[in-house]
């Protein structure tokens, strides 16, 4: 099991557009491509000296080479989605490779 995350710092200006956006189109886009089982959004719950207001999204898939299809086939398309918020956000990703969930 492998976890596709995404920790995004949103303005303050566009914050609920992009919430919006985020829970009606992008993460069921996501979804919908096939290659992730489940979608978690969570607040990071600090206060950031950059303001703003940041998230994590984890998306849970089954395997490296599942995550690997998502890069080459969707990744691009999906992330071009977000043009609307361009220069209002920074985004990093991680991979985290699941050891033991209880």
């Amino acid at each position: 099991m492998y976890i596709y995350n995404v920790t995004i710092n949103v303005e303050n200006a566009i914050h609920d557009a992009w919430l919006e956006w985020m829970k009606t189109e992008h993460i069921p886009a996501m979804l919908d491509t096939g290659k992730f089982s489940k979608a978690l959004m969570t607040r990071v719950v600090v206060e950031e000296e950059m303001g703003g207001i940041t998230y994590s999204i984890q998306y849970r898939t089954d395997s490296k080479e599942t995550l690997q299809r998502y890069y080459a086939e969707d990744a691009q398309k999906l992330r071009a989605q977000s043009k609307p918020f361009e220069g209002k956000f920074v985004a990093f990703r991680t991979e985290l490779q699941v050891i033991c969930e209880q």
